[in-house]
């Protein structure tokens, strides 16, 4: 057990994952970073590789690393279970997996990618919330427990040729605050952070998916100009996480750079 606030990340190898158990474990978080990392023959491009996820438990005495998919919420089960045993609780989860999935319109994407959008990014979010919300429950009260997922800007604005993302992310909104109205007076809140177009190896496959030479195009409809960095975003998602984001229970904090000004 530890005097820490305690943290699951999913999709942690990478990415804002990763930068998200970065700055958690900066701020003194003992964290469970869970990430699938192994390719999926779904996904027409690679995702996280088990190097990436063990860097982060060398990097930090309080981070341990399970390797799992989202998709199985018995192995998020094991990762708060994990929480619970080494660390004594859980505080706050994370649910940051996803996939980019797309290129044609809306009525040309198949129903594989449907099904790994659906089954990734909405299901990944109500698996992890299905073990860490009565976790974050058995904290005593006064509690300041968070659940935070990762939408996007997608969620908010249509995006050519990512007609079942933006639909997935859209889901991710709408369950999150769902859980919120469901989790009312317990302490526990539950709210959304949509990235805009970040510096991320999904940026760069979402770029080659649009035939660009680079990621900077992406940003261009963003009021910073670039593309933001990862711990940009999960700046954001660590203030979630905390005490202090009591107020914003069943919101969207959009970390995008101005894409939906």
């Amino acid at each position: 057990m530890t005097g820490h606030r305690v943290a699951v990340v999913t999709g942690a190898a990478r990415g804002i994952g990763a930068a998200t158990v970065r700055r958690l474990a900066r701020d003194g978080w003992a964290v469970v970073a869970v990430d699938r990392c192994a390719d999926d023959p779904d996904v027409p491009y690679p995702l996280a590789e088990p190097h990436q996820l063990e860097l982060l438990a060398k990097e930090f005495p309080l981070v341990r690393t399970l390797r799992a998919d989202v998709r199985d919420a018995a192995a998020l089960e094991d990762a708060v279970r994990m929480a619970e045993i080494d660390f004594g609780g859980l505080d706050a989860a994370v649910a940051g997996a996803a996939v980019m999935l797309g290129g044609g319109p809306v009525w040309e994407q198949t129903d594989a990618q449907w099904r790994t959008l659906l089954d990734v990014d909405v299901m990944g979010v109500a698996n992890l919330a299905r073990v860490a919300v009565p976790a974050l429950l058995r904290r005593p009260q006064p509690r300041t427990g968070r659940f935070v997922a990762l939408a996007s800007a997608a969620a908010h604005r249509g995006l050519w040729g990512l007609g079942a993302y933006c639909a997935a992310k859209h889901a991710v909104v709408g369950l999150v605050r769902g859980l919120a109205v469901d989790l009312r007076d317990t302490g526990v809140n539950a709210l959304a952070v949509s990235p805009g177009s970040t510096n991320t190896d999904m940026l760069r496959a979402t770029a080659d998916l649009y035939d660009l030479p680079g990621v900077d195009k992406l940003a261009d409809q963003q009021l910073t100009g670039r593309p933001l960095e990862p711990d940009e975003v999960a700046s954001v998602v660590a203030w979630a996480c905390s005490a202090e984001s009591f107020a914003v229970t069943g919101s969207v904090l959009h970390a995008d750079g101005g894409f939906t000004a």
